[in-house]
């Protein structure tokens, strides 16, 4: 059984409170220090990042699920509602 966690995240960012992004990792720490730094191509342009929320799973399945339903279009405002 694999202990790592796999986080689902909502980044907002702070020139541009209207622009997200969703990704996954398990290393939720080391992500926003490559989002920040402008590492990740699709993040680069509206630095600095805020993390507006976070979910983990013990499941890689269930966190890839949960990712691609954020970046569909009820996803999203399922996101925009609760988030």
């Amino acid at each position: 059984m694999n202990s790592r966690l796999h986080c689902v995240y909502v980044l907002q960012s702070k020139p541009s409170p209207e622009r997200h992004y969703v990704g996954l990792t398990t290393d939720l720490a080391e992500r926003m220090a490559r989002h920040n730094a402008g590492q990740v191509p699709h993040t680069s342009k509206h630095l600095p990042w805020l993390i507006e929320t976070a979910v983990a799973f013990g499941s890689r399945v269930k966190a890839l699920a949960f990712e691609k339903h954020l970046k569909t279009h009820s996803g999203r405002a399922f996101a925009s509602k609760h988030f």
